[in-house]
């Protein structure tokens, strides 16, 4: 099979193109996935808001799910790149081999955890009586689909990794069409509600799940699956990569059960199920602009670690300026529609004008560092896509810390409707340290490759 890209010889430009548009289209669409359940369980006759916000007690859960794939497929990817970028093939598909055997191991044991806990996890994450049968549904049949889940995702960056961003997007959207016509067929014709809903999503993620292994079991592929060089020390270096991406995702549900936990502490009973509505529509609309602005900077992270391990530092530092171009340029679009027509996007979960105005309001103060955030993620995936797992962990991890301040300081001081401002604030202070990190550290990464991979 040609390859849809020449990581080797392609102009740089054309390349950032045809690798970041496809794989921010995948991540757009891969929104939909979690958008599509919460606008149809929204609309449920009588009980839609507060089913909306049993479903938004489980989004840890199900990005802790999506963490241990990203922790699996965005440590195993940039080293397949640099490993390509030095044509050494045996020790590419050692690693994707070592990758599918880890992605294997974490979906049996999260799922058997999972379902152990589960009852418990929801009631730490913010799951009153009243919400509480919700968040049970909807977890409960979800929870059997983790292996589609890892798999789809885990995979899916050593598609894009050998060229096929294309291929690699069509896997996401064959899952996110497949739910959206399967959402409302079991929710309202099938009367299954909440149930139906995560029944939807696991078929869905099941397609994508099949498309990826038929893909990555080919025999014209450059790099296959294959079940052999299994190796602890590579095991150890993919997963020391993936901690940086991991603890990024990981965090974020500290980070949703403390807002969770502080909405519901100082909403009380009543205004803080409100609240904990009005915050998962926002974090809807926020999954909008990170998912496909992580699409373009992880979907680029294979042009980097392909010239880091051909030993051409000018063609990265041309990468990263059109990464942080076609970046800066996306979260300036979702910054214009935000602070404009939030409104429509609300509309499609809710038409209570309480919950509504309430939801615009967070959304506009949400997002108001958002076009700031676009150098935040060029650079922590910059760094990962690079092998310097360190700076990309500190960077993240101090991002998250802010956040987390925030989360505990601000509704204490000024009242819960101030939880919203934590977002800007994490965002505004995070980038101006990352900066200062990334001028300090860039050049000398790219000029010496051996210090490079300190995994």
């Amino acid at each position: 099979m040609k390859t849809e890209n020449d990581l080797n010889s392609d102009h740089i430009k054309g390349l950032v193109w045809r690798l970041a548009v496809p794989s921010m289209l995948a991540q757009f669409v891969s929104v939909l996935y979690s958008i599509v359940d919460r606008m149809y369980i929204g609309n449920i006759p009588n009980i839609g808001e507060v089913a909306l916000a049993g479903v938004g007690i489980c989004g840890p859960v199900v990005t802790l799910i999506s963490s241990v794939a990203f922790l699996v497929g965005a440590g195993g990817s940039p080293l397949m790149s640099i490993r390509l970028g030095e044509k050494n093939q045996r020790a590419a598909r050692q690693i994707l081999a070592n990758c599918f055997l880890l992605l294997l191991f974490f979906s049996l044991f999260i799922t058997a955890v999972s379902f152990l806990l589960k009852d418990r996890l929801l009631v730490w994450f913010g799951a009153g009586k009243t919400v509480f049968p919700y968040a049970d549904q909807y977890l409960s049949i979800y929870l059997t689909g983790t292996v589609f889940a890892l798999f789809s995702t885990g995979l899916n960056p050593f598609i894009v990794c050998q060229g096929y961003a294309r291929t690699a997007m069509k896997s996401v959207v064959f899952g996110a069409v497949s739910n959206i016509i399967l959402d409302p067929v079991f929710i309202f014709v099938f009367g299954m509600g909440v149930r139906g809903a995560a029944i939807a999503t696991v078929i869905s993620q099941m397609i994508s799940c099949i498309y990826v292994l038929r893909f990555l079991f080919g025999t014209t592929l450059p790099i296959q699956i294959t079940f052999q060089g299994y190796d602890l020390e590579v095991v150890k270096r993919i997963l020391a990569l993936g901690l940086s991406p991991f603890l990024i995702i990981a965090f974020d549900n500290v980070l949703i059960i403390s807002l969770n936990t502080v909405i519901m502490h100082y909403g009380r009973e009543g205004n803080g199920e409100k609240l904990l509505t009005c915050m998962t529509i926002v974090q809807s609309f926020m999954l909008m602009v990170t998912m496909p602005l992580g699409g373009i900077t992880t979907g680029t992270q294979t042009i980097l670690g392909f010239n880091l391990g051909a030993g051409r530092p000018e063609r990265i530092r041309q990468a990263e300026r059109y990464i942080a171009s076609l970046a800066v340029g996306f979260t300036t679009v979702m910054f214009i529609l935000a602070h404009t027509v939030p409104q429509f996007f609300v509309h499609i979960f809710t038409r209570d004008q309480s919950y509504v105005d309430l939801t615009v309001s967070g959304i506009k103060v949400y997002t108001m560092g958002i076009i700031p955030l676009a150098l935040q993620y060029v650079i922590v995936d910059g760094f990962t896509g690079l092998g310097a797992a360190k700076a990309a962990i500190s960077l993240s991890m101090f991002r998250k810390t802010i956040f987390l301040i925030g989360a505990v300081t601000l509704p204490a001081w000024f009242g819960v409707n101030y939880i919203f401002y934590t977002e800007p604030i994490s965002d505004f202070i995070s980038v101006t340290v990352s900066m200062m990190v990334f001028t300090t550290l860039f050049g000398r990464i790219i000029n010496n490759r051996a210090k490079v991979i300190d995994v």
